[in-house]
Parts: structure tokens; C-alpha cells; sequence
């Protein structure tokens, strides 16, 4: 019984500490143009949402999404967005159906979305988290504050 417990504990500790090492794994991009910018949770939510089409500044945003099926999009709906990645779809597709509103443009894989977002000015998107010397000179990271906290 003793060691039955123990076995619970040491999985519990586990999946705790791989739930909070997965919170850093995906990296908020944009284009050069949007350098220095600070974005907390409402804002990303709403340019993701497609609800916002500018930046405060008045510059049109590109909004930029890895395929549905993408791991590092689930991850990017459920720890940056706080949603879930059928929601966000949902949400598009209504907008779209309706005629209220547009989706982003989906792009295959990261390296597609590091070049439209590259090449777009007011661009934003994501990727999979990687050693700080990974990001390309030409591109920006987003400094996300989140209820008080950076990221």
C-alpha cells in the first residue's frame, strides 16, 4: 500500500513539473516591424480571434497559424491563448460563415510561417520554443505579460 502511494506521488510530481516546463514552449513571433512590442493575454486573444485587425498603432495585422493538427498550435491555443484550438476554429469559422469576419492564414509548417512572417509587415504568429540563439536576426519576440508575470 505504501509503495502504491509513493508511485502516485513520484507520477503527480511528474506530471506537474511537465506541466509547468510545456507553459515556455511555443514563442510568439513578428515581423521586424513590430519590434519592442509588449502584448498581454487580451490582445493576443483578440488579434487571434481575428475580433482585431489592427495594432494600436493603427498598422493592419497578419495573423499567421500552423495547421489545426500541429502540436505546437495546440500548445499555442491552450498555454498562450488559454482556449482550445476547436474553439479558435469555431470562432473563425463563424466569422467567415456569417460574413462578420475572416480566419488567418494557415501556413504548413514553421519554417512557412517564419518567412510570411518575415515578409509581412504587422505580421504575428508562432513557433515550437528553442535555445535563445535559434530566432533569426530579422525577427521579433514577443514579450508576453500575463497577470502580472513575463514571459
Amino acid at each position: 500500500m505504501r509503495t502504491g502511494i509513493g508511485i502516485v506521488t513520484v507520477l503527480l510530481l511528474l506530471i506537474v513539473s511537465a506541466g509547468s516546463a510545456a507553459r515556455a514552449d511555443v514563442e510568439v513571433v513578428t515581423s521586424p516591424d513590430r519590434a519592442g512590442v509588449a502584448l498581454d493575454r487580451s490582445l493576443l486573444r483578440a488579434l487571434f480571434t481575428m475580433r482585431v485587425r489592427q495594432w494600436p498603432d493603427g498598422t493592419a495585422a497578419r495573423v499567421f497559424v500552423l495547421p489545426d493538427n500541429a502540436a505546437a498550435h495546440d500548445r499555442f491555443c491552450r498555454e498562450i491563448l488559454g482556449t482550445y484550438p476547436y474553439v479558435l476554429r469555431n470562432t473563425w469559422d463563424r466569422g467567415v460563415f456569417t460574413g462578420t469576419g475572416f480566419a488567418p492564414e494557415r501556413v504548413g509548417t514553421e519554417a512557412e510561417m517564419l518567412d510570411k512572417v518575415r515578409r509581412t509587415r504587422g505580421a504575428i504568429g508562432y513557433v515550437d520554443r528553442r535555445p535563445s540563439s535559434w530566432l533569426p536576426a530579422y525577427l521579433t519576440s514577443v514579450s508576453l505579460a500575463f497577470e502580472g508575470e513575463t514571459r
